[in-house]
């Protein structure tokens, strides 16, 4: 990914997901000492890249490593890949910010699909319907992630959690991330909405950090919120916001 050094504040979200080229990485670490608007972009870029991946990530059973390596003794090593003419260089392009959800998005599907095959390899009917119920959930951030208008907003939650927000007025979705979301205390739970003209409207619920559809329609919503709630949630907020972030426009 080669790119002309007049767009170096273009290179945030490559540089945040490591796909610049070792030339390119080291001029833009140069870059980073003198452009605080980029230092700021990258952390933001790699927090939600990091958010985004382990919300839909799922930890290996304790029996793989022993599988793993009993199968080792009957697998064929393939000898070394020797190229037999220089890689022609891939054309390189302006990485526009409309191009960052799609990047994040393949983060996301990274992680998931490597807990997709952790499920199907284990055992059978039960966790393949896990595995196909968490696939159609990823398909359905995925379809906000990459949308051609995705946007993205960033906050902090009164109780110290990062968060993200990407929205698509195409498909009239918002996907929703927090990080360091404290635990809530038992019979309680997180629960999203949708500020509507000062008309607070349920989301969703989340309970630990993660990444959730937003449920409603956010296209007409000026903000989204969070609220600690009874277990089950409530129709109408009863305790003060935690967050009150206004989307992206």
């Amino acid at each position: 990914m080669n790119h002309h050094a007049t767009d170096a504040h273009t290179l945030a979200a490559a540089y945040a997901l490591g796909a610049l080229e070792n030339d390119e990485r080291d001029a833009f670490d140069a870059h980073l000492h003198s452009c605080e608007a980029c230092r700021q972009e990258a952390t933001e870029f790699q927090a939600t890249a990091a958010r985004l991946a382990a919300a839909v990530s799922q930890p290996p059973p304790a029996s793989t490593k022993t599988q793993v390596m009993a199968a080792i003794d009957g697998v064929r090593q393939l000898p070394p890949r020797i190229p037999t003419h220089a890689a022609t260089p891939a054309r390189g392009g302006r990485l526009r910010r409309k191009a960052v959800p799609l990047a994040l998005a393949a983060v996301v599907a990274a992680a998931a699909l490597g807990g997709v095959a952790v499920w199907q390899a284990q055992n059978g009917h039960d966790l393949e319907q896990q595995a196909r119920r968490a696939q159609q959930q990823l398909d359905a951030l995925n379809a906000v992630l990459a949308a051609p208008d995705a946007r993205t907003v960033h906050g902090k939650t009164a109780n110290g959690a990062l968060t993200t927000v990407v929205t698509s007025d195409r498909r009239n979705k918002a996907v929703f991330t927090a990080a360091n979301l404290p635990a809530p205390a038992p019979g309680k739970t997180y629960q999203l909405w949708l500020d509507h003209d000062g008309t607070m409207r349920p989301a969703g619920l989340i309970d630990r950090d993660g990444t959730v559809e937003l449920a409603g329609d956010p296209a007409r919503a000026g903000a989204v919120g969070l609220t600690l709630e009874p277990a089950g949630g409530s129709p109408q907020p009863t305790t003060e916001p935690l967050l009150l972030m206004t989307l992206p426009t």
